[in-house]
């Protein structure tokens, strides 16, 4: 462990930070009925995090969990602008 680290600490990454909320919530649902209310939170916080690198509408990005046999699978739909439209 570096000096550095020692005093600012180490920050998450921001993927591993999601990917460990999205476990969460789908294990959560999972376990309560499978019911999709979480679906319009989740796409808020990813129109918001997908915001902050490249330009975005929020009609932009759909979030959809659909039954697939014994699987559930999240679907995330993201239409990116033109290359050099990114911020």
């Amino acid at each position: 462990m570096s000096l550095l680290s020692l005093i600012f600490g180490n920050k998450p990454k921001t993927a591993s930070v999601a990917k460990e909320r999205l476990q969460l919530i789908i294990a959560h649902e999972r376990n309560g009925g499978g019911k999709a209310d979480f679906l319009p939170a989740l796409q808020k916080e990813l129109i918001a995090v997908i915001s902050k690198y490249v330009a975005v509408a929020p009609d932009d990005i759909k979030v959809s969990l659909e039954k697939q046999g014994n699987y559930e699978v999240l679907e995330v739909n993201i239409v990116l602008p033109e290359p050099g439209n990114a911020r």
